[in-house]
């Protein structure tokens, strides 16, 4: 592993920590008393002395002399550290201050502070230490950011390095906590909602033995104990409606949900779905229902109805718009689709530009119409309803129409949100519906429901009317937040492989004029390849190839600029 500079002058500082005895690494307890939020709120300039104990990171500092202050960065935010020689130190060298302080801490260094809390004279509230201690040495240097006249420098803000690096991502820029914290809030509000109605969380399989409960491609793996494969959920549905026919009146999960389909900005393949089922209740119970927890999550989150969404403001306030799925499309495309089959849907798609394949049946064909035409229209919340019952395998049939089915989905902001049936509990009718997506499936719809056997037999125990219905947590996240990519709600968002550089060899450096002595240097100074040297200013790189000489007091000839001009030539002509 090559070391920048700076990392090998942390691991100087780490090993000049240990030689005074201090271990960068404390094992011991470190009592904190109190955060930096709480400490600014609550300070008044009439109040007796406060004596706290704080902990956190160092952000910067200010070295002058005897004095010098240090920004602090917990948990709950920041605040300024006036720390003095003489308080912090006991022996007559002032090591504490002069060596430990000084020279041995670094900004991204974790450091306990006991001392009392004051106003300065510029009214900043802030901490008097009385005294120090290291409890964590920073090897790498966090990419903080740095201004000069109105620019900012070193900002850690691509986004595969700070999706990738996430817990640099937390440190350094600030709202990205904030995202996070409010996500907690979004899934502690929807919880609270359910439990004050008494329905009750539950976990079902991540590792099932058939795929169900959506129309999606599956992640397979191996179970070598029982020598079976073995699928990562895509869904929950088939094993709450189970726990329904044994009894239970309501029962929720959030669920950890995986699909083998691709990625963009409101995809990732591991997804948070809620999911609830409520016996004896219908889709358009399940409307209001969804409507009043929708809202009741926007006030929790952020005390208002409305929120953010680039440009537009969105209001969850109830109640939501309602149109059946036939009518959105005829609204947006002037088409009645109402009776039609395969063939005629066919050339609808044809008429109107949308792309459809042999694979796909009457309700792929209709859900191609609607995502192309009309689902991008629904920016404030709109509830599409009656779907056409070769979308919905799962779902009852219409009560006044036996083409359609009694389910809805939530669209907001032009994308879907929660989707919902009157489930179906015909058992019969859901073996039927099955063996019609076995078909599509061998027609080469890899995305078609596979046949649950034991879930039939459930259904032919008997499971009451019963209405369900499923969120996704991200997506409603990302309208909570005012975000347009998935990955910024997501601590770990999956990513591509992170690309390796390898680093040349010795000799490949000196074939283009480098010494041999000093092909390790360059390479210190993060020239690990010599395409890296490509479009170098010679100039600079002669400077910082002689500073680090210096530096780090390697005893090397320094090369003259006319050398390290002809080594940057050299690498370009490669």
């Amino acid at each position: 592993m090559e070391l920048s500079e700076q990392e090998q002058l942390r691991r100087e500082s780490l090993n000049g920590l240990r030689a005074l005895g201090i271990e960068p690494y404390p094992a011991a307890a470190y009592q904190v008393t109190a955060l930096s939020d709480n400490i600014k709120s609550t300070y008044q300039d009439d109040a007796p002395q406060r004596e706290v104990t704080i902990a956190g990171r160092i952000m910067s500092r200010r070295i002058m002399g005897k004095a010098s202050f240090v920004e602090l960065q917990d948990s709950a935010g920041r605040i300024q550290i006036y720390i003095t020689r003489d308080d912090i130190s006991t022996d007559e060298e002032k090591t504490m201050y002069n060596v430990v302080f000084k020279k041995l801490l670094d900004i991204g260094d974790f450091i306990g502070i006991k001392g009392y809390v004051f106003r300065t004279q510029m009214g900043e509230i802030s901490v008097h230490a009385q005294e120090l201690t290291v409890l964590s040495k920073s090897l790498r240097p966090l990419p903080i950011v740095k201004y000069k006249d109105g620019v900012a420098y070193d900002a850690f803000e691509d986004p595969e390095q700070r999706y990738r690096q996430r817990y640099v991502d937390l440190v350094v820029n600030d709202g990205v906590r904030d995202i996070f914290m409010k996500r907690t809030k979004v899934f502690n509000s929807m919880r609270n909602f359910f439990n004050e109605q008494g329905y009750v969380e539950v976990d079902t399989p991540v590792l099932q033995p058939i795929p169900g409960g959506a129309s999606a491609r599956p992640f397979i793996t191996h179970h070598n104990a029982l020598d079976i494969p073995l699928y990562l959920r895509i869904a929950n549905e088939l094993y709450l409606k189970r726990l329904i026919v044994g009894g239970f009146e309501g029962v929720y999960e959030f669920s950890r949900n995986f699909r083998n389909e691709g990625m963009d900005r409101t995809h990732n393949p591991e997804f948070t779905a809620m999911e609830i089922y409520v016996s004896y209740k219908d889709y358009n119970w399940m409307m209001d229902f969804t409507e009043a927890m929708i809202e009741k999550v926007c006030l929790d989150v952020n005390g208002t109805t409305e929120v953010k969404v680039g440009d537009k403001t969105i209001s969850f306030q109830r109640p939501f718009k309602r149109i059946t799925m036939i009518d959105a499309i005829k609204e947006h495309t002037g088409i009645d689709i109402n009776g039609m089959n395969e063939e005629q849907l066919r050339d609808v798609c044809k008429q109107l530009g949308i792309e459809a394949n042999d694979t796909m049946g009457k309700g792929k064909l209709i859900d191609e119409i609607f995502g192309e035409k009309c689902e991008g229209n629904y920016i404030q919340p709109t509830f599409i309803t009656d779907y056409p019952i070769e979308m919905s395998p799962l779902c009852k049939r219409h009560r006044n129409n036996p083409e359609l089915t009694e389910r809805f989905e939530l669209m907001v902001n032009g994308k879907e949100l929660a989707n919902a049936y009157s489930e179906l509990n015909d058992p019969i009718d859901q073996r039927a519906r099955f063996e019609e997506q076995l078909r599509l499936s061998e027609k080469g719809d890899d995305e078609a429901m596979f046949i649950d056997q034991d879930f039939l037999r459930a259904l032919e125990y008997g499971m009451p009317p019963t209405s369900g219905m499923g969120i996704g947590m991200d997506r409603l996240v990302m309208l909570m937040t005012n975000q347009v990519a998935i990955q910024e709600v997501l601590l770990f968002p999956q990513m591509r492989p992170e690309k390796v550089i390898r680093k040349d060899s010795a000799e490949t450096f000196m074939s283009v004029g480098i010494p041999e002595a000093w092909v390790e240097t360059v390479n210190k100074a993060g020239f690990v390849t010599v395409a890296s040297l490509k479009e170098q200013n010679p100039n600079k790189l002669h400077q910082d190839l002689c500073g680090l000489n210096k530096k780090l007091k390697l005893g090397l000839t320094n090369p003259t600029k006319d050398d390290v001009t002809l080594w940057v030539e050299n690498a370009n002509n490669r």
